[in-house]
């Protein structure tokens, strides 16, 4: 499989290739993304934006542990946009793109996993 999403060179080189550590970081990142996702939206229909923004920087270290750097710097601007409540009408669309990017991030270590 050819992996767009996710860089298991990178996840490898920082956990040194250990597959337990792997697996237990990829764990991690699956229930953290599920609760991010239902965070940002719930913050987002509140209007509270620097909350929001606080949660793209956590995001953005779940991601980046991946390898996932275009969606890092993405959730960066997201973060910067967001505690500044600047481009409010974009913010759905970081949102969707986030859901997106990582439903596929998540289908991408499931192929990684088991071929470990």
């Amino acid at each position: 499989m050819n992996y767009n999403f996710i860089d298991p060179e990178y996840l490898e080189s920082v956990t040194g290739n250990d597959i337990s550590v792997i697996t237990e970081i990829v764990n991690m990142f699956k229930c953290q993304i599920a609760e991010f996702h239902e965070e940002m939206k719930l913050l987002y229909s509140k209007n509270e934006y620097r909350e929001l923004g606080l949660l793209a920087h956590k995001a953005k270290s779940s991601v980046a542990i991946m390898g996932m750097s275009a969606l890092a710097d993405m959730l960066k601007a997201f973060e910067l946009s967001a505690k500044e409540s600047r481009n409010a009408e974009t913010y759905e669309a970081y949102i969707d793109r986030f859901y997106a990017d990582t439903q596929a991030a998540v289908s991408e270590l499931n192929d990684y996993l088991s071929k470990k």
